[in-house]
């Protein structure tokens, strides 16, 4: 059995190679915290869709080649019909792309940031519901907008910490829960 939210063909690959699988590679840590971003307001199926383009359009998620781009790449994004055509939240990737990078240089790696909100390991959710947000999303929510992060509400936030594998929120019977 695998969890009830993974239904289509590219939602059960996702949900059985990589949703709550630990990530400590700093460029999928960037990939899924813009993606998490371009999601807000829509469903993941819609981002898991475009995420090939997303790749293509944003430098392979290479956050210092996102970090330089220039008015005219992002006025030439928002006419990408592959990506989420939002001028705020392709404005974000490279704010992001900036702080991510600014975390980087701070922390060592933006690794050794963000998982220490969760004490260095998964949090496994035994409760069998699955919350919109957590005190610890709360908290790196809180930091991440104060460290100039745009699209990191603490819902957001918790979506990436799932999809990053700090949260395992499979379901009881899943063959992917711990």
């Amino acid at each position: 059995m695998r969890c009830a939210w993974a239904t289509t063909p590219l939602g059960i690959a996702y949900h059985d190679a990589e949703w709550g699988v630990p990530v400590h590679d700093e460029r999928i840590l960037f990939e899924f915290l813009l993606l998490e971003g371009a999601q807000a307001g829509l469903s993941w199926e819609t981002i898991l869709q475009k995420r090939e383009n997303y790749r293509k359009a944003f430098a392979g998620f290479d956050p210092k080649k996102v970090a330089r781009f220039t008015a005219v790449q992002k006025r030439k994004l928002m006419k990408n019909e592959g990506i989420v055509r939002n001028h705020l939240k392709i404005d974000s990737t490279v704010t992001n792309a900036k702080a991510f990078l600014a975390v980087q240089k701070e922390f060592g790696s933006f690794d050794a940031y963000v998982w220490r909100f969760v004490g260095g390991r998964p949090r496994v959710n035994r409760s069998g519901k699955i919350p919109a947000k957590t005190a610890q999303s709360d908290a790196l929510s809180k930091d991440l907008l104060k460290r100039g992060f745009k699209f990191a509400g603490s819902t957001i936030c918790y979506a990436f910490m799932q999809a990053v594998g700090m949260a395992d929120d499979h379901a009881a019977g899943c063959f992917r829960r711990r």
